[in-house]
C-alpha cells in the first residue's frame, strides 16, 4: 500500500475550478430531514470544508476509485458514503483535520475522543478507522489504527508491543517510498474510546524510532480500500484537546 499526502497543491487546485459544496443526498437525511441539506457536503475528488480550527478532507485519492460523497455539520457529526469497487489498494482517506505546529516534546497533553459508526465486515468491504498525525510536513507519518476488517494492514514490519495513550498496541515500522510510517493497531480494537496522542508521539522518539519532527496536521477518518454497494461511515462523537 502506498500512501501519499491528503492535500496537495494539486488539489487544492482541483477545489478552486470545481464547486466543492452541494446539498446533502438523500442517503444521508433522515425522513425529518426530507429536503432539507447539511451544513455542508461535497462528492468531489478534493472536496474540503475549513470550520473553525478544523478543515474536512473527502481525499479520494486511489486508483480505481468508485464514488464517495462527505457530510459534515461540526467534528462530532459528520460521515461519508462511499462505493469503492472491491479491489487492491487504499481508494480514499475521508477525514476531519488540526494542525498542531508544535515539537514532539513541547506538544502538551494532546488527546482524542472518538464514536464511530461503520461497516460490519463482509464481502466487498475492506477499511480502517485511524489517526493519521503528521511530522515536520509529510515527512514522517503516525498511524493510529482503532479498529479496521481483517483483509487490511500496515505498512513494514511489527516492530513491538506497547501500552501507551491508554490502550495496548502492536507497533509495525516501514516506509511507502515517500515517507516513514509508524503505525500502532489497537490489540483490542474499539470503535469508541480515548487516545492519548502526546505519549504514542514522545515513546517514538524516546525509542530512537522517529527524529523530534515537528507534529503538523492531526487527522482522523478512514482509508477505505473497498465498499461496494455503498456503506456509510460515521462519527458520533469527536473531540480534540490541545
Amino acid at each position: 500500500m502506498r500512501r501519499r499526502t491528503l492535500f496537495t497543491a494539486g488539489a487544492a487546485a482541483a477545489v478552486a475550478g470545481t464547486a466543492a459544496v452541494s446539498t446533502l443526498p438523500a442517503w444521508a437525511q433522515s425522513d425529518d430531514e426530507a429536503g432539507a441539506s447539511q451544513t455542508w457536503s461535497s462528492s468531489d475528488q478534493w472536496g474540503m470544508w475549513e470550520s473553525g480550527e478544523y478543515t474536512f478532507y473527502n481525499n479520494i485519492w486511489g486508483s480505481g476509485a468508485g464514488t464517495q460523497t462527505i457530510w459534515a455539520n461540526t467534528i462530532d457529526d459528520w460521515g461519508v458514503t462511499a462505493d469503492h469497487p472491491n479491489t487492491g489498494g487504499i481508494k480514499s482517506y475521508p477525514n476531519v483535520s488540526y494542525t498542531l505546529g508544535l515539537p514532539v516534546m513541547e506538544m502538551g497533553d494532546v488527546s482524542a475522543t472518538l464514536a464511530v459508526d461503520v461497516p460490519a465486515e463482509g464481502e466487498g468491504v475492506a477499511y480502517n478507522s485511524a489517526f493519521d498525525v503528521w511530522g515536520d510536513g509529510h515527512a514522517h507519518e503516525i498511524m493510529i489504527w482503532t479498529q479496521w476488517t481483517s483483509n487490511v494492514g500496515p505498512i513494514g514490519g511489527q516492530v513491538d508491543t506497547v501500552e501507551l495513550g491508554g490502550h495496548t498496541w502492536d507497533y509495525y515500522q516501514g516506509s511507502n517510498g515517500a515517507n516513514e510510517v509508524y503505525s500502532f493497531l489497537a490489540q483490542e480494537q474499539f470503535t469508541q474510546g480515548t487516545v492519548g496522542l502526546t505519549e504514542i508521539a514522545q515513546w517514538l522518539v524516546a525509542q530512537g524510532h522517529m527524529p523530534e519532527v515537528q507534529i503538523d496536521q492531526i487527522q482522523f477518518g478512514w482509508e477505505i480500500t473497498s465498499a461496494a454497494g455503498g456503506h456509510d461511515f460515521t462519527v458520533t462523537d469527536y473531540s480534540l484537546t490541545v
